[in-house]
């Protein structure tokens, strides 16, 4: 059976949550450790698609990097590297950008979103998938870790991949989402119809990896539920407690029907104790490493990456470029 070929990345904006660990690094790790090929950037061309001050760009960039190699994933086996380091990037999302078609990245959710329809959103904002679907063609990936949320651009990744092979010759390969049964979106503390995101302005809202114990053991105890108590998944009735089985289970590495035994006939307080033993236990862990990696040896291993990175980008771009009839 062949390897799977893995691309994903995560946006240095804000402090990365629980969320992104459980929906996206703890699935990262999983397949380092199962020996798939795996490329993990730090996407710091996308987070400029809307205003980041330089100094935090630069210092969340490293961050980021720090907390992927901190949560396991293993430099030497996996490729970690920034986004911005590897220029073929770039340079496939124009080759891409001159396929691609207006009404299809009109359609992009993301963009209804963040650009709210408004003229003075940003020319990136709008073309920021096409640059997503660069950055997974570019290395041949067969699997694309992401949340439902992302997995429409996916689909355009696709279209862009099949158009280009129709019209230039088998080039890319086509690539499949990967998207965790559990887990894949982590719901906030304060209103679980929400996703939990690095962004809110509402603190309560997430647990970032980097938060002082103390503080996470607060938000955990403060986090909302419901009035009937009863320990019980039901995402549309319980949406609070259901939200809180889940990350007990992706945590303790337990069903959420054996934590449903587990915990039957008991109050939300001894639950919610319960559940702060098991998530700073696992954030303290993630905290140790990351606070014992230097960062020499961080960016040691983002050269290596880039290195990496860079000589299979480079090949893909002068292949691109020889159909497409530049002159080489």
């Amino acid at each position: 059976m062949s390897r799977k070929r893995i691309l994903s990345g995560i946006q240095p904006s804000g402090n990365l949550t629980i969320g992104n660990y459980l929906g996206a690094i703890q699935q990262f790790v999983a397949l380092d450790q199962a020996g798939e090929e795996c490329f993990y950037c730090i996407v710091d061309l996308h987070a400029i698609t809307v205003p980041q001050d330089p100094v935090k760009l630069k210092e969340k960039t490293l961050e980021v990097a720090g907390l992927y190699i901190a949560s396991g994933v293993d430099p030497t086996r996996s490729t970690i590297f920034i986004q911005s380091h590897v220029r073929q990037h770039s340079e496939l999302a124009w080759f891409l950008q001159c396929i691609s078609r207006m009404g299809e990245l009109s359609r992009m959710t993301q963009f209804k979103d963040k650009g709210k329809g408004q003229e003075s959103a940003g020319v990136g904002l709008f073309t920021y998938p096409v640059l997503q679907a660069a950055d997974i063609l570019i290395y041949h990936a067969t699997h694309v870790p992401v949340g439902e949320d992302q997995k429409q651009h996916i689909e355009l990744t696709r279209d862009l991949a099949q158009r280009f092979n129709s019209q230039f010759g088998e080039t890319f390969t086509i690539p499949e989402p990967l998207i965790a049964e559990v887990g894949a979106r982590i719901m906030a503390l304060d209103d679980p119809s929400k996703k939990m995101s690095k962004s809110s302005p509402v603190e309560g809202s997430r647990i970032s990896l980097l938060d002082p114990l103390e503080s996470i053991k607060k938000k955990i105890m403060r986090a909302v539920t419901d009035t009937d108590n009863e320990i019980r998944y039901d995402e549309e009735k319980k949406p609070g407690i259901s939200n809180l089985l889940t990350i007990y289970s992706l945590f303790a590495k337990k069903s959420i029907p054996d934590l449903e035994r587990e915990y039957e006939g008991k109050q939300y307080g001894t639950f919610k104790k319960d559940l702060v033993e098991v998530v700073t236990e696992a954030i303290r862990t993630i905290q140790n490493n990351y606070y014992g990696l230097s960062q020499e040896e961080l960016l040691r291993h983002l050269r290596n990456g880039a290195e990496r990175a860079s000589a299979i980008a480079e090949k893909t771009v002068r292949e691109v470029k020889e159909k497409m009839g530049f002159v080489l």
